[in-house]
């Protein structure tokens, strides 16, 4: 079911989530989450939602990125349901994106992340797992994964004159490139 987006200025995304159990994962109710979050995702657009954005203050989040997307072939992860996730910073070099969020529409902003990281994490099944990625992914994970410890990609902005309205960063910094 398609669930409103909590947005910027909402408790709910300052809070950090409850840890799942596994009888809480493999219940009636952590399905319909999973559903909820799917369905949401797609309904806004989003490449990923956790469940925080949905008003939900639990530690699950959903990313999805097909083989041809809005970002490019070569980043590709099909669904996936990080479950009391943990990430591990792999190298200190970072990359620089302009990112967005379901929950704070019509601004991108831009924000520097560790590029290379490992993240521990249960999945739909509450089986551990271990997923080491590089580059635009480890973005998205890291900003996805921010969500459930009450952190949103502005608090990462260095340099708010980076941070600008989804407009005007298509009119001026995209012409740029």
């Amino acid at each position: 079911m398609i669930k409103p987006i909590c947005r910027l200025g909402n408790p709910v995304l300052r809070k950090i989530c409850k840890e799942l159990t596994k009888q809480e994962v493999l219940s009636d109710s952590f399905t319909q989450l999973k559903q909820d979050l799917k369905d949401s995702m797609k309904h806004y657009g989003g490449i990923g939602i956790a469940a925080p954005q949905i008003g939900i203050e639990l530690n699950v989040a959903l990313i999805e990125l097909g083989p041809t997307n809005r970002y490019g072939a070569e980043i590709s992860l099909p669904a996936t349901y990080f479950i009391n996730p943990k990430i591990k910073v792999l190298s200190d070099s970072s990359e620089g994106n302009w990112e967005g969020c379901l929950s704070v529409p019509g601004l991108r902003g831009y924000v520097e992340r560790p590029n290379h990281i490992e993240v521990t994490y249960f999945d739909e099944l509450f089986i551990e797992r271990i997923l080491e990625v590089k580059g635009f992914l480890a973005v998205v994970i890291q900003h996805e994964l921010d969500h459930l410890y009450g952190k949103l990609y502005i608090d990462h902005i260095k340099d708010l004159s980076l941070l600008s309205f989804q407009e005007e960063f298509e009119a001026f910094v995209l012409s740029q490139k």
